[in-house]
C-alpha cells in the first residue's frame, strides 16, 4: 500500500486564488497591501478614531488612509460607526470577519518583525 500524498498546494485551492481572474485576487489587494494589512493589525486593540489608526501606520497619506478604510468597509471587514456629537467623531472597528481575518494576520505580521532585518538589512 502507498502511503496518502498530501494535496499540492495547486489542489487545496481548486478554481481559486491562482486563476487570473479570480474574485479572490482581487481581496488579496485589498488586504494584503501594507496598509490594509497595519490597518487590520492595528484595529485589533478595539475600536479607533482616524487620527489614531493614522498615528499607528507612519507615513500613510490621508488619502490612502480613507482609501484603505473605505475599502475595507465595502469588503465587510471593517465597521465605521459615526457619533452622534459635536464634533462629529467616528470610530472604526473589526466586524467580525475582519476579526478572523486579523487573527491569521498577526502571526504573520509577527514574523516578518522578527526577520526583516535579516531579510532586508540595516
Amino acid at each position: 500500500m502507498s502511503p496518502v500524498e498530501a494535496p499540492s498546494i495547486f489542489e487545496q485551492f481548486p478554481g481559486g486564488v491562482f486563476p487570473a481572474a479570480c474574485s479572490s485576487r482581487v481581496l488579496l489587494d485589498h488586504v494584503m497591501s501594507k496598509w490594509g494589512v497595519l490597518v487590520l493589525v492595528s484595529l485589533t486593540e478595539g475600536p479607533q478614531r482616524w487620527s489614531e489608526l493614522r498615528r499607528r501606520a507612519q507615513g500613510i497619506s490621508e488619502k490612502m488612509l480613507a482609501q484603505t478604510l473605505k475599502t475595507l468597509e465595502a469588503d465587510g471587514l471593517v465597521h465605521r460607526e459615526q457619533q452622534p456629537v459635536m464634533p462629529p467623531r467616528v470610530d472604526y472597528s473589526l466586524t467580525p470577519l475582519g476579526e478572523d481575518l486579523a487573527e491569521v494576520m498577526v502571526p504573520l505580521l509577527r514574523w516578518v518583525g522578527r526577520n526583516a532585518d535579516a531579510i532586508i538589512g540595516t
